[in-house]
């Protein structure tokens, strides 16, 4: 058992993970038509969904009881309905709108994720906690891979969309 902080940071970052798997692919069903953004979407919520679990596992090491990852929702009536809405708006400017809000909210996530992982790192340095400095090794760099991917697909399109270039 370790200290109350490092126990606060790891649900703060439980919880990060946990909400921007269901943002990405709540992100990626909306945007089905934009296929490129929607199967990187899903790659990406799985990253977030692997950090929920390992967190919760470590998080048992510190005295606390982090629930797994969420279930999937079951495709039903709704996800057919966003289906159907996506392929019909397609590509027009209002849903790259959209997207473009959606990838800034996306990255905003990731970002305040990131900064968890750092103070993880820093506490699990501080008390010479291996598993934990460990786990961070493992999950930040894939992190800061969402904040890269987000950055990169904002840069691509707000020229497009704001600009109208």
């Amino acid at each position: 058992m370790t200290g109350v902080g490092i126990g606060i940071v790891l649900r703060l970052l439980h919880d990060g993970e946990r909400d921007l798997e269901q943002d990405l692919l709540t992100a990626a069903a909306r945007h089905r038509a934009d296929h490129e953004f929607h199967h990187v979407a899903l790659d990406v919520a799985r990253w977030s969904r692997e950090h929920a679990a390992r967190l919760a596992d470590t998080g048992r090491d510190h005295g606390l009881d982090l629930p797994g990852p969420r279930g999937n929702p079951s495709p039903g009536a709704l996800a057919a309905l966003r289906e159907k809405a996506s392929q019909a708006l397609g590509r027009r400017e209002e849903t790259g709108f959209l997207l473009l809000n959606d990838l800034r909210d996306l990255h905003l996530a990731a970002a305040r994720n990131s900064l968890h992982w750092e103070m993880l790192a820093q506490a699990a340095q501080a008390t010479r906690d291996e598993r934990l400095l460990s786990l961070v090794t493992d999950c930040h760099p894939q992190t800061l891979r969402q904040i890269r991917w987000t950055n990169t697909m904002i840069k691509v399109l707000a020229p497009q969309l704001l600009a109208g270039v």
